[in-house]
């Protein structure tokens, strides 16, 4: 790697590192179907309300998500849709390395 392609090699696993997390994986794909209220990933997700805040805080610093308040009442949305082909890319992933497990044990 050359040393002016490191910064956006450092930007894009920042991004990687945001949505390293099962929980922050979730609510990336959630926001794939729409905005959604705080209070909504709070009852879903069974934690406080600060835990969640944690979890957004680090997706919305990653640049992946954004937040609107209307009233008292925040609600996020995906910044940048096209990070859900990435994400959903992952599953591809997992189904074929269980494709290949599968192979080997019934060989």
């Amino acid at each position: 790697m050359k040393p002016e392609e490191r910064g956006i090699y450092e930007a894009k696993a920042a991004i990687l590192k945001a949505i390293a997390h099962p929980t922050r994986l979730w609510i990336v794909e959630q926001l794939g179907v729409g905005e959604r209220c705080v209070c909504e990933f709070v009852d879903e997700i069974e934690a406080d309300f600060s835990t969640v805040s944690k979890h957004l805080t680090i997706l919305r610093q990653a640049g992946i998500i954004e937040s609107e308040k209307r009233g008292k009442q925040v609600f996020y949305s995906l910044r940048v849709p096209c990070v859900l082909n990435f994400v959903n890319c992952f599953e591809a992933v997992i189904k074929s390395r269980v494709e290949e497990q599968r192979a080997l044990i019934e060989s």
